[in-house]
């Protein structure tokens, strides 16, 4: 029997094809990738989010990792075209009962399939770490980008704010990632896998009359028309997909948020017994949630439904089609079988855009998704906010302006200074904007401008009415923005003591839901406490000391000027008592006018 390969110089010419292959795929990805993010919308998207990562200026790894890739899969698909004609050498063998032929071919099989496993889980660690290492990266990035400039804040304020921004990070990107994985590593073997196997589908095809015209190489052209209109008929069933599967992720979203307002307020809702409301606001989220996955569940029986009838009609296709010349005895039963290899390879690769169509949605959502969120961040940076400059040693407002999102004025031209030691509160009536002025004044609210010269970083502190207790240890509240271990325990202790809460000294490494544990009186005398710790040039104050009384209010201000005598304060609030602890008085009379007195 004459073997369908040169077996023993088939090593040589495999290496020189798959050198070959990838340079010629290596240009082809470049250039492809190249014409996606210049013409089409997704791949520009995809290039925002990706291309950082594969800059070479700030690392080669990840490229050398695309380079490893694709060579491992051009291999796998030789390997393939190398199994292809092993088993055309095992069919003819048996179908002229040659005995030693068969065996000697089912030898080279078993290697050349040890070869295709061997590289099939290199292949599968290699895109792992690739994977994590490239979504570990992107989600830090997106971090960044969504903490700078305090835009996960002021996000809130441009035109089109993005809902759940804690859903894109987490499951976005791992989408993102993998389906770009998926996508263009499975892109790059169905083309190889169509170029290869055409090539074996062009020599075992032959002649077919049609209409009493003969059509040379048939097989190949019916494989093409074949797949090309199932694909076409494929895109236009699944093309509501990509809508439909961003609408779920942000009806999935909303009704999850939904679920952890619940449970962070449940206090109060049980105080209210708001239980019935609740009950039905989460049930009307709920059903758009169904409602729009029994659509998805349905567009994709649909799909599903097209894309198995035509694989299981092409499985006996090209056994129809070769019959007549395998029982006129012009080919073998090798020849055969390797048709049907041959022609179910073509037939893949040229189905898996329309097969890969449902993943292909969702990952068009989550790159609408994620580019979203990053125009949302660069929108929020682009507010308007105070021009803020550092000075150490006072606080200067010049011409400050502040606004609502209505564009009525809340206030107009302040301009003051203070120095060490001096203390201001601010006081006026409900709405004049007393919160609002210290927002401004950290750069948080985006409806103002002006000029503050004041300390920045670690040495101006800003204490909210409730302040933030983060997950973690007390001592990490504690020591909150600065890292815990700058605390030792004797000075933790010492300070808890200082403002009533000795009480908790034996918790300070109790890792539990402090935002809950402590009533809202316990946790302003925390937010004292980290004045005393961090010691700051100047504090923000906005009504801290609103669930204590005023004796506990004059102990925990009285501590701030004794212990820090040079420390600037600006205090917003309502009480009366707090004139004694302050040197000077904003009060903000409405319609953008305001006046100073002495305290």
């Amino acid at each position: 029997m004459t073997a369908s390969l040169d077996w023993r110089h088939e090593w040589f010419a495999s290496l020189m094809w798959t050198a070959t292959a990838c340079v010629v795929t290596l240009i082809a990805c470049a250039v492809a990738v190249w014409l996606l993010a210049r013409y089409t919308r997704w791949g520009r998207q995809f290039g925002r989010l990706a291309f950082p990562y594969f800059d070479p200026r700030r690392s080669l790894r990840p490229l050398l990792m695309v380079l490893l890739t694709l060579a491992l899969t051009i291999i796998s698909v030789r390997v393939q075209v190398l199994i292809s004609y092993a088993l055309n050498d095992i069919f003819t063998a048996l179908g002229r009962l040659h005995a030693r032929d068969f065996w000697s071919s089912i030898m080279r099989f078993m290697v050349l399939a040890g070869f295709y496993v061997a590289g099939s889980l290199i292949s599968y660690l290699i895109a792992q770490r690739f994977t994590i290492h490239w979504r570990a990266w992107l989600t830090d990035h997106m971090i960044t980008d969504w903490l700078n400039g305090h835009a996960y804040h002021r996000g809130q304020f441009v035109t089109e704010p993005v809902d759940n921004p804690d859903q894109r990070i987490q499951e976005d990107i791992q989408q993102f990632v993998e389906e770009s994985r998926y996508l263009s590593s499975g892109a790059v073997d169905a083309a190889l896998r169509l170029v290869s196997f055409t090539a074996i589908l062009w020599g075992l095809s032959g002649p077919i009359p049609v209409f009493g015209h003969e059509v040379p190489r048939a097989m190949v052209v019916l494989a093409y028309v074949y797949v090309l209109v199932a694909s076409l008929i494929a895109f236009r069933v699944g093309r509501p997909l990509i809508r439909l599967e961003f609408l779920r992720e942000g009806l999935s979203a909303s009704f999850r948020y939904a679920l952890i307002r619940l449970r962070d307020h449940s206090e109060n809702i049980a105080f209210y017994g708001g239980e019935k409301v609740e009950r039905a606001a989460l049930a009307t989220r709920f059903s758009a949630v169904i409602k729009n996955t029994w659509i998805i569940a349905l567009r994709r029986l649909k799909l599903q439904g097209f894309n198995d009838s035509v694989t299981q009609i092409a499985q006996v296709f090209p056994y129809v089609i070769q019959a007549p010349r395998f029982f006129a005895g012009t080919i073998a039963l090798g020849d055969v079988t390797q048709t049907a290899d041959a022609f179910a390879q073509v037939h893949n690769s040229l189905s898996f855009f329309r097969n890969s169509y449902d993943s292909f949605a969702g990952y068009r959502a989550a790159l609408d998704r994620l580019t979203a969120m990053m125009d949302a961040n660069h929108d929020s940076r682009q507010l308007p906010s105070p021009t803020v400059a550092d000075h150490p040693a006072a606080l200067v407002i010049e011409g400050l302006r502040v606004w609502r999102p209505d564009h009525e004025p809340l206030i107009e031209g302040l301009t003051l200074t203070m120095s060490p030691g001096q203390a201001l509160l601010v006081k006026g009536a409900s709405g004049s904007g007393k919160a609002t002025l210290l927002r401004s004044l950290a750069s948080l609210w985006p409806h103002a401008d002006g000029t503050i010269r004041r300390p920045t970083g670690g040495r101006t502190l800003f204490l909210p009415q409730q302040p933030y207790l983060p997950m973690g240890s007390l001592r990490t509240a504690l020591a909150y923005p600065e890292s815990p271990h700058l605390i030792g325990d004797e000075l933790a202790r010492e300070v808890l003591h200082t403002v009533q809460l000795g009480h908790l000294e034996c918790r300070l490494d109790e890792e539990v839901h402090w935002s809950r544990m402590l009533s809202p009186g316990e946790q302003q005398r925390l937010g004292f406490a980290r004045i005393l710790l961090s010691r700051p040039h100047l504090a923000f104050l906005d009504e801290a000391t609103s669930a204590v009384d005023e004796g506990l209010e004059h102990a925990l201000y009285h501590l701030i000027r004794e212990r820090l005598p040079g420390c600037m304060v600006v205090s917003v609030g309502h009480r009366s008592t707090l004139s004694a602890f302050h040197t000077h008085q904003l009060n903000l009379l409405g319609a953008g006018r305001w006046g100073m007195t002495a305290a």
